[in-house]
């Protein structure tokens, strides 16, 4: 897949042409509950056909006509028919407003999802060859192949959560190189290399070698056309003798192989060139020298059908020994089986003899694709062969990108000025088959900081395949890591011991390091917010704002104050010279009067109006800290005027019940909004669950409620912490809404008014 060439002019704005939900054709609107049906893959062609029909992508090609091969590729190898689908989807989206939601209407979440992430992949692919053209220095014709590989690999590697994206892109690449063979238009180096280096080694490690040997065949045609044109001529020499000699061969095996009730197919093998060309160079060897020119493949019902085939075989020609592989009781690393022998006919001619079942053909052609088609057939399997689960199928596909990935790590190694490009890093699964790439020689501690921090923090065990290990054993690429965890705690500072091997990578290093320097910062801080209010506390001015009090004394924010108290770097003394205290206030510690507030705000009284009597001072008791609309009653005091309780004030109850005499009804006075606004101060007792940033989070949702904090008094133990906030307020009735968003704070068990 590659980028898009729009067939009509751009707006004028250069955004692309977009087509909204009511502008789906109406097969696809009528699907109403968006399931994927039988017909996916022809509601997906009448989906995408109005968007992308008369379009080419940057080769010239057809895109729809382009959409239509892959599908059909991926028919071929067996894929299920939403990949088919979204092989016209995936092209569709650069045209929808907003593709994923249109998509997922029409088709599922599921289906829209794969649609996107192989668009996105593709537009990766994009921005990683313009980035690399625009980086080319004057001499440079292309980017060096090992960081091309490199560069390819890895977003094939990120994207392969999804493995159907990569099965779309192996079966994009395949059509691709077949429309520059059909046109015999000039193909571009940097592709072809990339098909032969990084796309068919894929599909050789996913096991689908149809597009494996065509993909070979075509990017090395392109790549060394004089080579490909001299083994085609050399192959085609005698290819009428040889095709005669082999049909003859064929039935004479199948005849006596049906004498011996062995219900067996045998067929020709395609001769692939590249593979020829490979072991010419690899083994220095003559063309004539190459066994499998002429080729057979015997597929049986069972196993061991395939050994007894293997025995006539051996009967009846000359067996070369230091050619047979057994991959049936060794398979190859990617699942492959079969057996490989190579024999000699009486005139002392090489012929290579392949045998193998139905069901290890059926995995030698389709390969992964095949881990569709069963989910598609059920528990039945696919012919013939039993479907494991759905995540065990995907873990093993996964281990085989892994194996991709060395492959190519070893071939970059090979090269001395590369050395080091892909050898210091690793491959891991996680416990969902998420791939996490990580440093040589990670630790599980090492890969719990990389999947999340906080569970880097909380990790106290680790399994790898499902066996417990030590937190410092060193991980290998394709191992399934799986974390055990503590509800709440931090890393041991044992961790951070270079001798213990806990950690591998600096990014997890530096995270420990940061959580222990935020505990001590923490601690520092606490010790010099406790210093700080306690002399506030002594000066009695605890309603200072300790935010204006850090700035006016040149701190950035009240924390920065504290931690250079904490330090004892900090004289308290600057903070009193500062404040300048006035003499204690002489009031009785049972009352207190209203604030004026600063600014705006105004109270030029309580508010409060004594029934039936003339104007008299009025106070608010310290107690209970009353405030509209409570209910209120009034005591009279010896000198200090009226104090006005809460009617369930404790405090009040006692009072009246040893001078019953001198309580007086009271009641608010009318309420007055704006600058003229009265503001009532209120205590509020939280309890939680003490953590760092539990006081920041409590006052931000005072702030954003406009209520002004004007003290806090905070104290901890065993984990527990309990709060007092005094607010100000202009009605107790707004507080009810405050102390529900307070309780919403993580941590947070009560909250309620004193």
């Amino acid at each position: 897949m590659v980028s898009l060439t729009p067939r009509q002019p751009a707006p004028e704005n250069g955004a692309p042409e977009s087509v909204s939900a009511t502008a789906l054709p109406p097969v696809v609107r009528a699907t109403a509950d968006g399931l994927v049906q039988a017909e996916t893959r022809t509601k997906a062609r009448a989906f995408a056909e109005p968007l992308i029909a008369g379009e080419t992508l940057d080769t010239g090609e057809n895109i729809l006509a382009h959409a239509d091969a892959v599908a059909l590729i991926l028919e071929e190898i067996g894929g299920a028919e939403a990949m088919q689908a979204a092989s016209y989807l995936v092209y569709a989206c650069p045209h929808l407003n907003k593709p994923e939601e249109v998509i997922a209407k029409a088709f599922g979440p599921n289906l829209a999802q794969l649609a996107m992430q192989t668009n996105q992949l593709v537009h990766v692919q994009q921005l990683s060859r313009a980035s690399g053209s625009a980086s080319l220095g004057a001499d440079n014709s292309q980017l060096s192949p090992q960081l091309q590989t490199e560069n390819v690999r890895k977003m094939l590697l990120a994207f392969s959560r999804d493995l159907r994206v990569v099965m779309l892109r192996l079966a994009s690449r395949l059509q691709t190189l077949r429309y520059y063979a059909a046109t015999k238009l000039p193909v571009p180096p940097a592709l072809a290399s990339e098909s032969l280096k990084v796309f068919a080694p894929l599909a050789n490690r996913l096991g689908i070698w149809q597009i494996k040997w065509e993909m070979e065949d075509l990017a090395f045609r392109f790549l060394e056309p004089a080579t490909y044109k001299e083994i085609a001529r050399l192959l085609d020499e005698k290819r009428t003798e040889r095709e005669r000699y082999m049909l003859e061969l064929r039935q004479r095996l199948q005849q006596a192989l049906a004498q011996q009730g062995i219900d067996a197919r045998v067929e020709g093998r395609p001769k692939h060139i590249y593979s020829i060309v490979r072991k010419m160079r690899g083994k220095s060897l003559a063309f004539d020298r190459i066994f499998d020119i002429r080729a057979l493949r015997v597929v049986v019902p069972n196993v061991s059908d395939c050994y007894q085939v293997l025995s006539w075989v051996h009967e009846h020609f000359a067996a070369i020994a230091e050619e047979f592989d057994d991959y049936i009781a060794k398979p190859k690393p990617n699942g492959y089986q079969s057996l490989h022998t190579v024999v000699r006919d009486a005139e002392g001619g090489p012929i290579e003899v392949q045998i193998r079942t139905q069901a290890m053909h059926e995995h030698a052609e389709h390969g992964v694709a095949a881990h569709w088609a069963y989910k598609e057939a059920g528990a039945k399997g696919y012919s013939g062969v039993t479907a494991n689960s759905d995540y065990d199928s995907k873990i093993a596909v996964l281990r085989q990108l892994l194996a991709w990935e060395r492959d190519l790590s070893g071939e970059a190694q090979e090269n001395s000025e590369n050395k080091g490009l892909f050898e210091d890093r690793i491959y891991v699964l996680t416990p969902d088959a998420a791939v996490v790439e990580l440093p040589q020689g990670a630790t599980p501690i090492d890969f719990a900081y990389t999947v999340h921090t906080q569970l880097g923090h909380r990790c106290r065990g680790a399994k790898v395949d499902g066996a417990m290990v030590p937190l410092s054993t060193p991980l290998a690429n394709g191992q399934t890591v799986e974390i055990s965890t503590i509800k709440e705690g931090g890393p041991s500072r044992d961790w951070l011991n270079p001798e213990l091997g806990f950690l591998a990578s600096p990014r997890a290093r530096a995270k420990v390091r940061a959580w222990f320097n935020a505990q001590i910062s923490e601690e520092t801080i606490c010790r010099g917010r406790e210093s700080v209010e306690k002399l506030l506390q002594r000066l009695g001015r605890t309603s200072v704002r300790l935010e204006e009090l850090a700035s006016q004394l040149g701190f950035k924010s009240a924390e920065g104050l504290f931690e250079v108290v904490g330090k004892d770097e900090y004289s308290l003394r600057n903070i009193e010279v500062l404040l300048n205290p006035p003499e204690p206030v002489t009031a009785s510690d049972d009352l207190v009067l209203l604030r004026k507030a600063k600014g705006h705000r105004n109270s030029a009284s309580s508010g409060v109006l004594v029934v039936g009597v003339g104007s008299l001072l009025t106070q608010l008791a310290r107690c209970c800290k009353p405030a509209p609309p409570d209910t209120i009653q009034g005591f009279v005091t010896r000198g200090k005027g009226v104090s006005i309780h809460r009617q369930d004030c404790s405090n009040f109850r006692e009072l009246t019940t040893r001078n019953p005499e001198r309580v007086i009804e009271v009641r608010w006075g009318e309420s007055k909004s704006g600058p003229d606004a009265a503001f009532y101060p209120v205590d509020v007792a939280v309890e939680a669950v003490d953590r760092q940033g539990l006081l920041r989070d409590i006052s931000e949702v005072f702030s954003k409620e406009k209520m002004n904090v004007i003290g806090v008094q905070t104290q901890s133990i065993k984990g527990l912490a309990w709060m007092t906030f005094t607010v100000e307020i202009t009605d107790s009735a707004t507080l009810n809404k405050v102390l529900g968003s307070v309780k919403n704070v993580k941590g947070v068990r009560n909250a309620r008014r004193r």
